[in-house]
């Protein structure tokens, strides 16, 4: 997912992500963001950070269902 992102994000949503990601800043760093800024912030989580957590959730999505599948055929009867 190098490049361009293939995550769309509606502009409701990037908006409130980035007032999240300027009020994290002052209230942590006590640094003020402009919208640049973070919405920069926002795009470098997005680009670099957002696909492990995406495969994460993959992986565990498949771990899951084995444990239900197992679940399901412990019940069989012969």
């Amino acid at each position: 997912m190098r490049g361009k992102s293939k995550i769309k994000l509606g502009k409701e949503t990037k908006k409130d992500m980035v007032d999240k990601i300027k009020k994290y800043f002052l209230n942590a760093r006590e640094e003020e963001l402009g919208d640049l800024a973070a919405g920069l912030i926002l795009e470098f989580v997005i680009e670099e950070l957002a696909p492990e957590f995406y495969n994460q959730g993959i992986y565990d999505s498949y771990e899951y269902m084995n444990e239900r599948v197992e679940d399901l055929l412990s019940i069989q009867r012969y």
